[in-house]
């Protein structure tokens, strides 16, 4: 049986045939087929923060991508850009801490890398265009941004990787500091770009959309560990 990979999912209102902006549990399917291209078996986990227990039947997660995480989260106040999504923030990040604290393998994308950090003590900045002086991490609305990243010798990422330093990103926010997470990858700007836990069987954020490239190096991984 190929391995169960959960990936979160959003709500938000869509449209398609006569229906029109009707509230939908959705997320993009380049997750489902980047999932399923690495060997495993997309399952879409709605949010739902009754309990973790739906992690039991797991063998991997996917934290996906998405609006951001509410500051409150990490002690903070919200800032004018920031747009969240609260019923996200309760499911998603129960689920990250579970799966840190049980050793699920888990990949965290964009926002994902972002509720990673949270789960693990750390904090985000609100708006990066404040800090770096540039927009080039969201450089249009749907438009994404190409980047060149240094990761750290000897981490995950840099043994995923290989030569490849190109990353496509799109978004606003960015972690401020990892928590209990180790940053190895990082943008020429300094914005971080990858987290990890060298001390668990695997535990990866990255900033950017590997997903849309359906990438095999990171979802491969992932599949590979949930097999073990």
């Amino acid at each position: 049986m190929r391995p169960l990979i959960g990936i979160t999912t959003y709500v938000e209102p869509a449209s398609w045939g006569v229906w029109h902006r009707l509230p939908t549990t959705l997320v993009p399917h380049a997750y489902v087929e980047a999932v399923t291209l690495a060997g495993g078996r997309a399952v879409l986990l709605p949010p739902d923060d009754a309990d973790t227990d739906v992690l039991r039947r797991m063998d991997g997660l996917v934290l996906g991508g998405g609006a951001d995480v509410d500051p409150a989260r990490y002690g903070a106040s919200p800032q004018p850009l920031t747009d969240t999504r609260p019923q996200r923030d309760a499911a998603e990040l129960p689920l990250a801490r579970a799966a840190l604290a049980t050793d699920l393998p888990v990949l965290g994308v964009c926002r994902g890398m972002q509720v990673l950090a949270v789960a693990a003590g750390g904090r985000l900045e609100q708006h990066l265009p404040d800090v770096v002086g540039h927009d080039k991490h969201r450089p249009a609305p749907g438009v994404y941004g190409s980047q060149q990243a240094v990761f750290e010798s000897g981490s995950r990422i840099a043994e995923l990787m290989g030569a490849d330093r190109e990353i496509n990103c799109y978004h606003h926010q960015g972690v401020a500091d990892a928590g209990a997470l180790s940053v190895t990858g990082w943008a020429a700007d300094g914005v971080v770009e990858a987290l990890e836990d060298p001390g668990r069987p695997f535990v990866l954020g990255v900033q950017w959309h590997p997903e849309v490239s359906r990438d095999r190096r990171l979802f491969g991984a992932l599949v590979s560990a949930a097999s073990a």
